[in-house]
């Protein structure tokens, strides 16, 4: 199955003070991305509140802020690496070098708790999520329009803004931190919201609804080949002009060729030495197996490379 091209984004330079209202000057320079969708796309409902985000980024810093349309704000969770998503928050993931390996999880809630994590692989390839993983430097700030956990009145939005360090981001990265102008970041973001009751208070049993910038076409946000692009410039802000990866389709053909393959793994516990692909070149390995096409490569454990 093919899939569009996921969404991209211009990121131009700025520093901006942090206090969660996303009101200083230099975000004023800064498009906002479209509005958040359901995690699957086009084949459920839209969002029943907006969501939007922007970036930044300068010498030290890749900004992130995100405004959280919400008439009843709440939040719980007060303990730093907590599983925030069992709040309402908002999530950031961050995959540098865009190798579906080696990338960056971060959740905030409305007070400001947080969850910083890395990921070796993804889930799908036996992780692991490391927890222990920190970042030294990370500024954030968050701010309620409204009143939180007060079900009696109506609240109007809250807000994120994020500072991530570069110095942090390059250390298990393959590329420039900060960028060079026109690098690429594969880059997504997700809002999960809850179902609460008259008190506010979450309603136990009833799913969550999953929120997203680039659809995910699954539940599931760790298929970073489904997330964002944002590309770095260094040009005037509204003067750049995003540039597709060209390689987008040869991408998801090797994608398709890592599924069918974990398909066929998953039933017999081996690799299909068979398995056959228009303009793609598979070879078994040692370890597994591997496919080319259009100068990239995948493996087994869906990690992707240029075949320089």
């Amino acid at each position: 199955m093919s899939y569009p091209h996921p969404k991209g984004y211009v990121c131009y330079q700025g520093s901006p003070k942090l206090s969660g209202k996303l009101d200083d000057p230099a975000w004023q320079s800064a498009p906002w991305t479209d509005f958040f969708v359901d995690i699957e796309g086009d084949k459920k409902p839209k969002p029943t509140w907006d969501t939007r985000a922007k970036m930044l980024w300068d010498r030290e810093y890749f900004y992130i802020g995100a405004k959280l349309t919400e008439p009843h704000v709440w939040a719980t969770l007060t303990e730093h690496d907590s599983v925030i998503f069992r709040d309402n928050d908002f999530e950031v993931f961050i995959d540098p070098d865009g190798d579906n390996h080696q990338y960056y999880e971060y959740e905030i809630n409305a007070l400001g708790t947080d969850w910083d994590l890395r990921l070796v692989k993804p889930y799908r390839d036996g992780g692991p999520a490391l927890n222990e993983w920190e970042i030294p430097g990370l500024k954030k700030a968050v701010h309620v329009e409204g009143t939180i956990n007060n079900p009696s009145d109506e609240d109007k939005w809250w807000g994120v803004e994020i500072a991530f360090p570069w110095k942090v981001l390059q250390e298990f990265s393959q590329v420039p931190a900060p960028p060079r102008p026109g690098d690429q970041w594969r880059v997504n973001f997700s809002r999960v919201q809850w179902d609460t009751g008259d008190d506010g208070k979450k309603l136990e049993g009833k799913p969550e609804h999953n929120w997203v910038w680039s659809p995910q076409h699954f539940v599931d946000m760790h298929k970073p080949e489904f997330w964002g692009y944002v590309q770095f410039s260094h040009m005037p802000p509204g003067t750049d002009e995003f540039q597709a990866d060209a390689l987008w389709g040869a991408r998801m053909r090797l994608m398709d060729i890592y599924n069918r393959q974990k398909a066929h793994y998953e039933k017999s516990k081996k690799w299909d030495s068979t398995i056959r692909a228009d303009a793609v070149s598979i070879s078994m390995t040692p370890d597994g197996w591997e496919a080319h096409t259009d100068g990239l490569c995948i493996r087994q454990d869906s990690l992707i490379w240029r075949d320089d």
